[in-house]
């Protein structure tokens, strides 16, 4: 009956152990990272849910005029043009966070297809990867997407692209140590040895292994792009208006510094604390998609 009893009590400790070892609870061991991650959750449900609730057109000039003070039918007021800013907001962020989620899955794929190929391959796609992934980085990124934006022209789809590639080399660099690292590993030898196939090999049992990096590095990007589409649009590189983006409205709001502050303070903080939440979240799931972390 004893033995009963404690294997009971062991049996209940075990499952709350493993309850607690959860991504989330690991997560809230960083209170800065729990936050921000929630912070992110309703800042998205906002940003996407918000205009099917608010349907005031970002475009549409509004009776009040320009520069309208903030009211209860346009809780922000008006931009110079007399569009509402609310609206534009909204309409704005989900540019701006849409831009930073395509360019951060196109840089994922990118960096983790050079780099898992460069460690497993080894030899001939090793030198010819990590060669050209050293010389992207030898060139400096916010340069390369002005000249390349300037080149290729400002779509949304072309600044996804041009962002994307000059975000993927830091990714590539740590698949390829972590793959470096897996391949060595006695399971992968035992289905090298069983005549597995490289690429499944490859895509079965180490690419599994690395993705808490990915995740971790596909957060921290996020994080660079919208900064960096943030940044091109403010110089007037970027997804052009009338398509409203955070950067864009920066921009616009500049010759307002002292009239209507409020233009541009909105977008700027939205901007700061959307880059700085993603950054402090991946921080966060650095420590808890670590395996070795354990809860003091």
């Amino acid at each position: 009956m004893e033995a009963s009893t404690q294997t009971n009590v062991t049996s209940g400790a075990a499952v709350k152990v493993k309850k607690k070892n959860t991504l989330l609870n690991r997560l809230l061991q960083n209170k800065v990272a729990y936050f921000s991650f929630w912070f992110l959750i309703i800042l998205h449900i906002i940003v996407f849910i918000g205009p099917l609730v608010w349907t005031v057109n970002p475009e549409e000039l509004q009776e009040v005029g320009a520069l309208a003070s903030w009211s209860l039918q346009h809780p922000f007021g008006t931009d110079d043009l007399g569009r509402d800013v609310f609206a534009r907001m909204l309409h704005g962020g989900r540019v701006t966070l849409l831009v930073g989620l395509a360019a951060m899955l196109f840089s994922l794929f990118i960096g983790t297809f050079v780099g898992a190929c460069a460690g497993f391959f080894g030899k001939f796609v090793e030198a010819v990867f990590m060669r050209i992934t050293e010389a992207m980085m030898a060139i400096p990124n916010f340069f390369f997407v002005l000249v390349a934006l300037t080149v290729l022209g400002t779509s949304p789809f072309m600044v996804i692209v041009v962002i994307a590639l000059s975000s993927w080399m830091e990714i590539a660099r740590v698949v390829y140590g972590e793959t470096l690292k897996w391949k060595e590993y006695e399971f992968v030898e035992a289905a090298n040895a069983s005549g597995a196939k490289s690429i499944r090999i490859l895509t079965k049992y180490i690419i599994p292994q690395i993705i808490p990096s990915i995740i971790v590095s596909g957060t921290l990007t996020i994080a660079a792009a919208i900064l960096t589409e943030s940044a091109i649009s403010y110089l007037g590189l970027g997804i052009q208006p009338p398509t409203p983006t955070w950067g864009n409205m920066l921009q616009n709001s500049q010759q307002y510094i002292w009239t209507a502050p409020v233009l541009g303070i909105l977008p700027g903080a939205a901007i700061t604390i959307a880059v700085l939440a993603y950054n402090f979240l991946g921080d966060g799931l650095r420590d808890a998609l670590d395996p070795r972390f354990v809860k003091k």
